[in-house]
């Protein structure tokens, strides 16, 4: 058997889903692109169009082209193609498509399409998702074809009597049109071992604003939150550059979070689409849970459900009040000194201070921490005497301070303070109701589900 054809020229020598037709061929088979009258009846018809602003006919080499713009075998196509394909030959014609979705159309009145699966990017581990016409004549992409991006099909056909055959295709789009911008996701935490509350972050490099809903929706689609186990979580805005990622509940103890974009080449809005972004991967360690009642001067902290130490403590006094609500971990520090100056009390004030403090576990960005205060022992579990912190004695605060990472929960009740605000001051998140966080995201606005709640879906198998 001949080795089956490979795609050239720009897209290099690929291997497996990227040949152009089914194996067998001869190699004047391989070397036709013209359909002749003595051709077969195409097996199927694949197109595709741009969108009308995009539909700019490609320069040389598949430069800027417009998004649906395509190069075949290192030639350039035009904005708006039609490749009728067979089992053992290759035609190309220039068409018109409707559009800017990928359409497949059986081209045998006895055949219908039982399986299209399409893959791109460089690794080709991103599918695309379709739907296939009630008779299985036809099928369409969810989405446009994204840009600067390698594809490669692979459609399945059945006859009447049941036998299947295939076609094989790999194409890759051109640059999108001049003045055209880039929109990448920055992650984070950074890789590591994180506490149940910790939020994931995504920075993007370019503000989406509120009024274009329909970029936001675009860009959610493409952040891709794959929890093991699985988990029921959204993305909520922040602000124009920044969303939050959190479960209904805490992540589950001892799971494993991988975060990615699939926005590369994805149109996100005029003149703007997806670039590439570093994929990040971080585990989730046992649920500690930090709980501080004020009233009764005493932090519960619990393991995996279970308590594992009851610590007398001291939290803010009158005008001082501790903040209540849940806060997330931010970080620790062995050695901080401390200045009220730093939370605007005035230098010589009877409540100012400046202290060298220990086994300073941060809680707000504003200077809220859980550390050691031998300064307050005599009231520690009988009154609230500090400037806003959750004081304890050295050894519990040396305990506390191996005891938790980043991420844990560390909850005060009853302290008559302002409540912990979500986004400006920390990790708030958690004192959002779920309801008013799946209201912060645009997904969920329109209606639709996460796409991080589902894998990718590049195949479709229709119901016989």
């Amino acid at each position: 058997m001949t080795s089956p054809i490979k795609s050239v020229g720009a897209f290099g020598a690929l291997a497996g889903l990227l040949l152009i037709a089914a194996a067998g061929q001869s190699a004047d088979d391989r070397a036709s692109e013209a359909e002749s009258p003595s051709s077969p009846a195409p097996l199927v018809t694949v197109s595709t169009a741009a969108a009308e602003e995009d539909a700019a006919t490609p320069g040389p080499g598949c430069g800027r082209a417009g998004a649906g713009g395509l190069c075949l075998t290192g030639r350039a196509l035009p904005a708006r193609w039609q490749v009728p394909l067979t089992d053992g030959r290759r035609t190309v014609r220039r068409a018109a498509g409707p559009d800017g979705l990928l359409r497949v159309t059986a081209g045998r009145e006895d055949h219908r399409i039982v399986d299209v699966d399409v893959v791109y990017g460089t690794d080709h581990a991103r599918g695309v998702d379709g739907e296939l016409a009630p008779d299985g004549r036809s099928w369409h992409s969810a989405v446009p074809l994204g840009a600067a991006q390698r594809y490669a099909m692979r459609v399945t056909t059945e006859d009447g009597d049941g036998r299947t055959v295939r076609a094989r295709l790999a194409f890759r789009t051109g640059e999108p049109a001049g003045g055209s911008g880039r929109l990448k996701a920055r992650f984070g935490p950074g890789p590591g071992s994180y506490g149940v509350g910790q939020p994931i972050v995504a920075n993007l490099s370019r503000p989406v604003p509120a009024k274009d809903p329909a970029a936001r929706a675009a860009v959610e689609r493409g952040l891709r939150v794959d929890a093991q186990p699985r988990v029921e979580g959204a993305w909520h805005w922040v602000d124009a550059t920044t969303l939050h990622y959190r479960p209904r509940t805490y992540w589950p103890a001892h799971s494993r979070i991988t975060v990615r974009s699939a926005l590369d080449g994805a149109r996100i809005a005029d003149g703007v689409y997806g670039a590439a972004s570093k994929p990040l991967t971080l585990s989730i360690g046992a649920r500690v849970e930090a709980i501080t009642d004020s009233a009764t001067h005493t932090m519960t902290v619990l393991r995996d459900g279970e308590q594992v130490r009851e610590i007398p403590v001291t939290t803010g006094k009158a005008g001082f009040r501790t903040r209540d609500g849940i806060k997330v971990v931010l970080g620790k520090e062995s050695s901080v000194r401390m200045r009220g100056e730093s939370i605007g009390i005035a230098r010589g004030s009877g409540d100012n201070y400046d202290l060298p403090v220990r086994y300073a576990t941060r809680v707000t960005w504003s200077g809220e921490y859980v550390h050691a205060a031998p300064w307050s022992v005599g009231s520690q579990g009988v009154a609230n005497v500090s400037h806003g912190c959750v004081g304890m004695s050295t050894e519990d605060a040396a305990w506390f301070f191996d005891a938790v990472r980043q991420g844990d929960i560390v909850e005060v009740v009853n302290s008559g303070g302002e409540r912990m605000t979500p986004f400006d001051n920390g990790y708030g998140d958690w004192n959002v109701s779920w309801g008013s966080w799946r209201k912060g995201s645009a997904l969920s606005a329109a209606g639709e589900q996460d796409e991080s709640a589902r894998p990718d879906a590049g195949r479709l198998r229709p119901m016989a």
